[in-house]
């Protein structure tokens, strides 16, 4: 085991106090997400979230940075109900999404609006009864498609109108389904279903781009030509086993022809993204998995008309995001690489990667602007995400936006060896201090997924949280984790309580060994695949003072028919591996005081998953209820919050529940609950 250097990513100077002490000022910081660079890279846009008033809901508002990196970031839309997804046209004009009250509708969903590029004040540009889900528009036409829904049954826009109002005028909320799924992740689905349409009303009203589309255009990824003539988009379609699987569709804007461009039996294929010129379109290749094998994603391009070529199936890396060079010479992507998340260049006619920007950052939101200039937002679990500028060489301009705030502490990062010799990395976020200082306890923070890594900044699993109370954090990416090789997913796959379990413990032995942290009092928590994995710890070792699991899977015997997508469990895990695999069976051996959180809105982990651990911490563990009733553990239940518990004022209470056990059980201090639990 190895302690790595004591410098994290770098960051920009603070410009305000450290607000990790206080929930309300932190809840209060604005939060930076999404970009729009206009065609010819003159204007930036993003988007900015803040706590409304009440304290009770983030609304977005949209800003306007300098490109140079000069002046400040300039608010140029004000609605009391907050606008979102920017997109410039054409000829300069910025697109958004907002739902703004009317006198006849107090919550209409969200329409089209356009803010016009010489100033003036904006207009509604389109308007569906089935709101407005997305807009993309053409870089050198005035095309612009967006994404909405209608009812199966509508002949039209208007007829969908009449339904949708007797539908509510009636309160019916049946919905008859004959496909699979039926719900995902916080929502039901149906009955309406989803339609591309342009934006611009002809004679006879926005025109439907894909008339009877079924389920296929269900969270599809979509692009749409630069001369404005045609679409390519994913198009879910069902398999067998009651699973979908995605291909790519290609759709004439102007006679809604429809023509499959690439149907892989072997694989689902997303991202994408049409050429400068037309003629090619490159996308992701992601293998459908077995039991036996996880899954793989490549980068592809096929000419139209030809067959598609594999771009990059001998870089171990897996592309998350896929964007053309301005001039069409690249691909540029992102990929998880180590616990970053850098940018790549790669070739299309030989599929050579070359990094283009290798920082400590990961980068997100990726857009070309002329010259070779990429913009992009980056972060760290050094900094907050924000704007940046990067120039054909490489350097990179931080963008003036909000002020990033004062960490109440420092990151390094941890190495371990486990037990098969691999190397596992961790983030080790320390309080304040030197060698001098009193040991910190730690907490073992488990990241979700479980095809994800601790690589970039994130408002509600935030770290900085708990190292302002006082705990140094370990942030491990165990066996599972992307941004190590496919071989390193590869350990892990259906074997969810062995590799990721003693990588796990290899990097809090490698934590504990740390001058600064105090390895007599340790704490563990997760959420999600997280989660299962706390559950999976607290009956397997009794190492932990305390376990907090939040929308953990228990029992997988009844997970994988139950969850919103039971069709890729199946593909990931036999009946035998979900049994030996499975932390219900070891409920016997849980001697750990256990906080369990859920929220019944969440359709990726049902709540039964934590009905069943909480009934069987209580009547099975080897901690159980007394017989009066009292026992040590808790359950802090949300009826109205999904899988992440989003609202602010929940999120809020998340955290003080979260502290207070934890210092009774790792501290041996009690702290008042807050008075808003009853």
């Amino acid at each position: 085991m190895a302690v790595g250097p004591t410098t994290g990513p770098a960051r920009e100077p603070a410009t305000s106090p450290s607000p990790f002490g206080d929930l309300d000022t932190f809840l209060a910081l604005p939060r930076v997400s999404g970009l729009a660079v206009s065609p010819d890279g003159s204007r930036v846009v993003t988007t900015i979230s803040q706590l409304d008033d009440k304290g009770t809901e983030f609304l977005s508002s949209l800003w306007e940075l300098d490109p140079a990196g000069h002046r400040p970031a300039r608010r140029i839309t004000h609605g009391a109900t907050g606008e979102s997804s920017p997109e410039f046209t054409a000829d300069g004009d910025l697109l958004f999404l907002a739902a703004r009250p009317t006198d006849d509708d107090d919550k209409p969903p969200k329409s089209l609006w356009r803010l016009p590029f010489d100033g003036g004040e904006a207009v509604q540009v389109a308007t569906l009864a089935g709101g407005v889900g997305a807009v993309v528009a053409a870089r050198d036409a005035a095309t612009v498609v967006v994404a909405s829904s209608m009812l199966p049954s509508a002949t039209g826009i208007d007829d969908d109108t009449r339904l949708r109002t007797a539908r509510k005028d009636n309160k019916v909320s049946a919905v008859l389904h004959q496909g699979y799924p039926v719900r995902y992740w916080d929502h039901d689905l149906g009955p309406d279903r989803a339609h591309l349409f342009t934006a611009e009303p002809s004679a006879d009203g926005h025109r439907d781009l894909t008339p009877d589309p079924g389920d296929a255009l269900r969270e599809a990824h979509i692009d749409l030509s630069r001369d404005g003539t045609f679409v390519v988009t994913t198009w879910n379609g069902p398999a067998a086993g009651a699973a979908l699987r995605s291909r790519l569709v290609r759709i004439d804007v102007t006679t809604t022809q429809r023509s499959v461009i690439v149907d892989d039996p072997d694989a689902d294929l997303g991202l994408p993204a049409i050429s400068p010129d037309g003629r090619s379109v490159a996308f992701t290749r992601e293998t459908i998995s077995t039991p036996q094998r996880a899954p793989r994603i490549t980068l592809c391009v096929i000419g139209f008309g030809e067959e598609p070529i594999e771009l990059t199936g001998d870089w171990d890396r897996w592309p998350n995001s896929v964007t053309w060079a301005a001039d069409g010479a690249s691909l540029i992507v992102t990929a998880d690489d180590n616990g970053r998340g850098p940018i790549f260049a790669v070739d299309p006619g030989s599929g050579a990667v070359r990094p283009v920007v290798a920082d400590d950052f990961t980068y997100s939101d990726v857009r070309a602007a002329p010259d070779g200039v990429l913009f992009a937002v980056r972060s760290s679990y050094a900094t907050p995400q924000h704007p940046v500028r990067i120039d054909a060489d490489g350097s990179v301009t931080v963008l003036p936006c909000v002020p990033l705030p004062e960490l109440p502490g420092t990151l390094t990062e941890v190495t371990a060896v486990a037990d098969d010799g691999r190397r596992v990395r961790s983030w080790l976020v320390l309080p304040q201090g030197g060698d001098d200082d009193a040991p910190a306890p730690l907490l073992l923070w488990i990241h979700g997924g479980p095809l994800a890594s601790w690589n970039a900044w994130h408002w509600r699993w935030n770290p900085w949280l708990m190292v302002a109370a006082g705990y140094a954090v370990l942030l491990p990416d165990p066996a599972l984790s992307t941004g190590y090789g496919q071989d390193f997913i590869q350990r892990g796959w259906g074997a969810w309580g062995f590799a990721p379990y003693t990588d796990l413990m290899a990097a809090t032995d490698a934590a504990c060994a740390h001058p600064r942290v105090d390895e007599t009092r340790t704490a563990a928590m997760g959420g999600s695949f997280g989660g299962y994995m706390a559950n999976w710890i607290a009956g397997h070792t009794d190492r932990f003072a305390a376990i907090v699991t939040h929308a953990s899977l228990w029992a997988l015997d009844q997970f994988g028919a139950t969850t919103d997508g039971g069709y890729w469990w199946a593909r990931e895990m036999t009946p035998e591996m979900s049994a030996a695999n499975s932390p219900h069976l070891f409920v016997s051996e849980i001697s750990t005081p256990m906080l369990v959180i859920h929220g019944d809105k969440d359709y990726r982990v049902p709540i039964g998953e934590a009905l069943r651990l909480w009934y069987e911490i209580l009547s099975r563990s080897a901690l159980p209820a007394a017989d009066d009733g009292t026992t040590v553990h808790r359950f802090l239940y949300f009826p109205s919050e999904n899988h992440w518990v989003l609202q602010p004022q929940h999120a809020k209470i998340w955290y003080q529940v979260v502290t207070a056990f934890l210092s009774q059980h790792v501290l041996g201090r009690d702290v008042k609950l807050p008075e808003t639990l009853g």
